[in-house]
This record gives structure tokens, sequence and C-alpha cells, in this order.
């Protein structure tokens, strides 16, 4: 019987870099920098507070669709305590399994066929994806190197009646950089006479460094009017399997993401959601990060400086991302990616895959989310 014929929705699309790069560090024995999990586990209290819940009678069926009430309310605290604003955990706080379901909701239930995305790449890959599964039509921003800073100029110019959202990133991945209040006083300008609507994934919030702050949309009280903002408890907890974030929206906005979310993945685990929602009052859990990651961040530079990578700055995130011309003249991010990870044994993302058109600037990106042990091992392998 022949094979029915199939017209692919993405036919250009095809394993994601960072499966690819993981599967070539597992087969070639390599230290795995290139996908963005850490290596040590969550807090104790999370784990503990799991163990509890899974074995709680009348915690292994459905949560309710937008989330646990308990966990809803936790976070609207939580935002209160941050950001100075708090959503209404009935109407404006919906549960997600990750960030990733919300960014796909969020683009399924607002963007129409021919509406265009404003997106400012380098940008994390599921984005364009996302966007064109809708019908909708990506339009890209560069972010200008040796900061990755956006050009808000550049960005007005793209704006056009037919933009209905603008994604921004920040703290940014892959490049750290991160947005201050006045560029969200700059955007605000540019959408205030607009019906656009702005997605802020914000994933890296509690991965600010050298004593800067994280400025949240959600803070910003003409942007979060039409902000769909999104976290990740899997970035803030170290538990990137758990796939558990969420999204603070207007109620208008919610409800429209609640539409699809309640037929993409319904709801999130209960247990894990229960769980959460016992820690996520203890603020020192998340307050400790800046500072855990600074560590890292200071301790993977001071390693790398003998080697001729030259490593741009990193204000945010938990990415370094380093040029390196000078190590492999004339090679491409790819072809080099590849060769760090079978000759040098450590595993990197070539920056191309965050561009739509593969635009190689020689530079890669490394993960510091790792063990003091892993980061010295890399880099001895490096230096060698």
């Amino acid at each position: 019987m022949p094979t029915p014929r199939l017209t692919s929705k993405l036919p250009d699309v095809g394993t994601s870099i960072f499966s690819v790069m993981s599967q070539l560090a597992q087969e070639t024995g390599a230290i795995n920098l290139a996908q963005g999990f850490p290596d040590y586990d969550p807090p104790l209290p999370l784990l503990e507070a799991l163990a509890r819940h899974v074995l709680t009678p009348g915690h292994q069926q459905y949560a309710p669709m937008p989330g646990l009430p308990r966990l809803r309310e936790a976070i609207s605290q939580k935002t209160t305590r941050l950001y100075g604003h708090t959503p209404d955990p009935a109407t404006e706080v919906t549960v997600t399994s990750g960030a990733t379901e919300a960014l796909y909701g969020v683009l399924a239930a607002v963007v129409q066929p021919g509406d265009e995305v404003l997106i400012l790449e380098p940008a994390y890959d599921l984005y364009g994806p996302a966007v064109r599964l809708q019908g909708g039509v990506p339009v890209y921003v560069p972010l200008a190197l040796p900061d990755f800073r956006p050009d808000w100029d550049r960005v007005a110019a793209a704006l056009t009646p037919r933009t209905r959202l603008v994604l921004i990133n920040s703290p940014h991945n892959p490049t750290g950089a991160v947005l201050t209040p006045a560029d969200l006083d700059t955007l605000a300008g540019l959408l205030r006479d607009t019906d656009t609507l702005l997605l802020s994934d914000e994933v890296y919030e509690h991965m600010v460094f050298d004593g800067a702050a994280h400025h949240s949309v959600t803070s910003h009280p003409e942007l979060r009017e039409r902000a769909f903002v999104l976290s990740s408890f899997g970035k803030t907890y170290h538990a990137t399997g758990w796939k558990v974030g969420y999204c603070l929206a207007p109620p208008t906005l919610t409800a429209e993401l609640r539409r699809v979310h309640q037929f993409l993945t319904f709801s999130v685990s209960t247990p894990t959601q229960h769980a959460l929602a016992d820690v996520l009052p203890d603020s020192a859990l998340y307050d400790a990060l800046p500072a855990f990651y600074q560590q890292k961040r200071d301790l993977f530079r001071e390693l790398l400086a003998p080697t001729a990578f030259r490593l741009l700055p990193v204000p945010g995130g938990y990415f370094q991302v380093a040029d390196f011309s000078a190590v492999a003249p004339g090679l491409g991010d790819v072809d080099f990616a590849r060769q760090l990870t079978r000759e040098a044994g450590v595993a990197v993302v070539p920056l191309s895959a965050f561009y739509h058109n593969g635009q190689d600037q020689h530079l890669v990106r490394f993960c510091f989310a790792k063990q003091e042990a892993t980061l010295r091992a890399a880099a001895t392998r490096l230096q060698a």
C-alpha cells in the first residue's frame, strides 16, 4: 500500500540543534555545554515537597485547567513582591507546561494568518516556527554586536499596521542582554497608538548580574495592559525536566490564552504544582540566584581567559557567547561546534542556529549552568 502524501507545514525545519549537539556529546563522551540545563539538582525543600505530594491521596488526578488556585495565588504574591503589581490569580495567572507551551499557546491564540510578529534576533529557535504554524509572518530585526542591544529605530521601521505582536526576551537567550527601564519606555512609546500586543519571555528573570535588576514588563503599567509575560519554574528551580511555567496577562488576554491551553495540555502535573506552591513563598530560594549564577559566570570567564576565545559581555542569563575567530580562522560555526565536540570533547551551540537565515558571525554559545567541577573539566579541555 503506498504511503499517503504529506505536505509539511515546516519543510525547512529539522531536528533542533540543541538535540543534535546533545546527541553528539553523548556519542563522543563530550562535556555538554550546549543544551541549557543544569547538571545539579533542584533545592532539597522542593524535592521533599514533591515526594510528599506524590504520596498524598487525591493529588494524582487532573489539576484545574488554569492551574492550582494555591499556586496561582503564590505566583501573584511573588509578582507583587518583585514587581509591585498584583495580578488577579483567578483571571490573570495561568500555569502552563513550561514557558514553551505558554509561548506557543499565546501565538496560537492571537496570531491570525497574515499577521506579522516582530522578533529580535538572534532568537530562541521556537519563535519563528511557532509563528509560521499559525499562518503568521515573522519579521526579524537584528540585535547589534557586541552587546546585542535593540536598535529601536529599526524596530520602529519594522512596525506596520499588520504587526499583531512584538516578541521580546530579557534576560536574552542566547546572548544574556538585558533590557533597561528606558528600553521599556521606548517600546511603550512605539506601541502606544497601536493595537499591537507584546509577548515578553522572562524565563531568566532571576539571573541578572553585577548589582543590576531585572525590569519586568509586569512592572511597566502601560506595557502590561497589552502584554503576555512568561516565566519558568524549570529555570528558577533547576528543574527543566519538570516543564512547569506560567503566563501573566490582563483578563481579556488570559481568556484567549486559556481557550488554547485547555486544548493543548489542559492542565499541568498536580503533585508538581503542589510542591511549587509549597516552596514559592520562600523567596530566599530565588533571591540567591543572581549571586549563584554570577559566581559561575565569573569562574567560567576566568577559566577561558587563557584561551583564544573572545568572550562577549554576559549581563544576565546563564549562557556565554564567544567569538572563535582566533581559534579556528575561516571555519563556519556549525563545523566548528562539531569539531570542538569531537576533538576537544566540549559540546557547544553555533549561534547561527538562533538566526532564521543561519547567519554565521563565528560565534558559539556555552551554557555555564553547571557544577564547578564540570566547568573546570570543560575549561581544561578547551585550554588544551
